[in-house]
């Protein structure tokens, strides 16, 4: 007996509207994220404008904002930077959020990123007993701080052994977490040079590749007790030397080997900015999910963006979903951010290469290659 032509019709209407829905799926399980220090209080307005009318159409889903102690804490008022968010400004952020579908990641910076050139963060200023090398001075100002240098001092970072660092730290973390409605937190740790020194006598002779992922272990542990995610960037977990990616990008001081260490849960931001190195094949060969972060090069960011729709179509369903999505990453405040993409200042020696044109084509590109796969 035939079977009916309208019967055909419908099977095949049924399958075709499966298709769709399966590359709808496909699409929306990707992260879509942008990275970006938090506002200050008196720029939350126009973060919140650019929220609502950049982000939401263009389907980002996820937003890490740098807080570290632009925040009124009550856990620890005296890490509060001199002029911090408070609750109120926070929550106009987050509603902006919520009513977009957006996931905010509040992050603060821990282990490294303690210093920044002739400024010491608020945590060792405070606490400089937590210091992991306070031998080290940082320079009184800017115009001294060279690099390299004799110390090879970049940035500082805390010591992970101390026994107090870690009652302060997830103080900050929880109240966080609690006024950013977050259900993971981005804990930092890239660039971390100083770590395990031989002069630091909690420190001195473990190996550094322990002391990272037992600290990642440690922050996780503690965020999985009201089931929050970790996320952190993932330069420490790579081979700088055999790679050729260099000491920035990657390690040299044999943290990476902690890749294998740290639990498969912990989502990793995998940041090459000035090369498509396709290191998120290394991340989710090693069971990890990973999300790859470009920055100012429009055509790094595109290439990076193909390799993930790539990835994703040939990969087996173990590793499918490991190739967790994109990021765009912003390294300077939101006002100058904001004044270059809409135009009020212009940069001569970047041209194209800036973060807020990498934004338009990076995200540009994966709505094209969303188009496409719908309509096959």
């Amino acid at each position: 007996m035939k079977t009916p032509k309208y019967l055909l019709l419908l099977i095949a209407c049924l399958f075709t509207f499966n298709a769709f829905a399966q590359q709808i799926a496909d699409s929306s399980f990707l992260v879509r994220g942008f990275a970006i220090a938090a506002p200050r209080p008196d720029g939350v307005a126009d973060f919140v404008k650019f929220i609502n009318e950049e982000l939401a159409p263009r389907k980002v889903n996820t937003l890490i904002l740098r807080v570290d102690y632009n925040y009124q804490f009550k856990s620890h008022p005296e890490l509060r930077d001199s002029i911090a968010l408070s609750k109120s400004d926070v929550k106009k952020m987050v509603e902006a959020c919520k009513k977009n579908s957006i996931s905010i990641i509040p992050q603060i910076n821990l282990l490294g990123h303690q210093s920044w050139a002739n400024k010491t963060g608020m945590l060792l200023k405070i606490y400089p007993e937590f210091d992991e090398n306070p031998w080290v001075k940082v320079p009184l100002t800017a115009a001294e701080y060279k690099w390299p240098n004799a110390d090879a001092l970049y940035c500082k970072s805390y010591c992970p052994l101390h026994p107090g660092v870690h009652k302060v730290v997830f103080d900050l973390i929880d109240e966080i977490t609690e006024v950013f409605e977050a259900k993971a937190f981005h804990a930092g740790m890239d660039e971390v040079f100083y770590l395990g020194e031989d002069k630091c006598p909690r420190c001195a002779g473990r190996d550094k590749a322990v002391l990272f992922a037992n600290e990642v272990q440690t922050i996780r542990d503690h965020l999985a007790e009201k089931n929050q995610e970790l996320w952190i960037w993932g330069d420490r977990l790579i081979d700088g030397r055999t790679t050729g990616i260099g000491e920035w990008a990657a390690s040299y001081n044999n943290t990476w080997r902690a890749v294998d260490l740290i639990p498969r849960d912990v989502v990793i931001c995998d940041w090459q900015y000035d090369e498509d190195n396709q290191t998120a094949v290394y991340f989710a060969m090693k069971g990890l999910r990973v999300v790859t972060c470009a920055w100012n090069r429009p055509k790094v960011a595109v290439s990076q963006v193909e390799d993930l729709y790539r990835s994703r179509a040939l990969a087996g369903k173990a590793l499918k979903g490991r190739f967790y999505g994109i990021a765009e990453t912003v390294w300077s405040s939101p006002v100058q951010f904001l004044n270059g993409y809409y135009g009020k200042t212009v940069s001569p020696q970047g041209g194209d290469n800036t973060p807020w044109n990498t934004f338009k084509i990076m995200f540009g590109k994966a709505g094209q290659l969303d188009q496409a796969a719908v309509s096959k």
